[in-house]
C-alpha cells in the first residue's frame, strides 16, 4: 500500500511543478477498466498495484531485492505497464512520460526497500511486531 501511494510521489510533484493535473494519472487508470473518474481510477490503480507487488515479491524468494535492485523492477514494470500495454490507452499513452518512468521507479525501490526489512542480514524472516 505504502508503495502505491508513495510510488506516485514524482508524477505529483511534476503537476504540481508544471501547473499540471494532480489527478490526471488517477483519471488515466480508470480508462484500464473502460471508464473515467478518480474513484474508478484509484480502485484500478491499486489493483494493478498489487498485482505488481506480487511479481517482485515472487522474485525475492530466488534473488533478495533492496530499493536498488527493486528500482530496477520498477523500470522493467514501466516497460510493460507504459511502452507495452499503456499504448493502447489514449489517456495513458498522453501522461508525462518521464514522470510516469520516475513513479515506477520509486514505486519498485520502495517494494524492494519493504521486502528488505523483513528479513534481517542473514536473510531471515523478521518476527511481526503489531503493538
Amino acid at each position: 500500500m505504502v508503495a502505491a501511494v508513495l510510488g506516485g510521489v514524482p508524477s505529483t510533484a511534476h503537476a504540481l511543478w508544471t501547473g499540471g493535473d494532480v489527478l490526471r494519472s488517477t483519471r488515466a487508470a480508470a480508462s484500464l477498466l473502460g471508464g473515467t473518474g478518480v474513484i474508478r481510477g484509484a480502485v484500478a490503480h491499486l489493483g494493478v498495484s498489487a498485482c505488481w507487488v506480487a511479481v517482485p515479491a515472487a522474485v525475492d524468494r530466488r534473488w533478495p531485492l533492496d530499493a536498488r535492485t527493486g528500482a530496477v523492477a520498477g523500470a522493467v514494470i514501466a516497460v510493460v505497464d507504459l511502452e507495452l500495454v499503456g499504448r493502447w490507452f489514449p489517456a495513458v499513452r498522453e501522461l508525462p512520460r518521464a514522470a510516469q518512468w520516475a513513479d515506477h521507479v520509486a514505486f519498485g525501490a520502495l517494494v524492494g526497500a519493504a521486502l528488505r526489512s523483513t528479513v534481517d542480514e542473514r536473510g531471515a524472516p523478521r518476527p511481526h511486531s503489531f503493538g
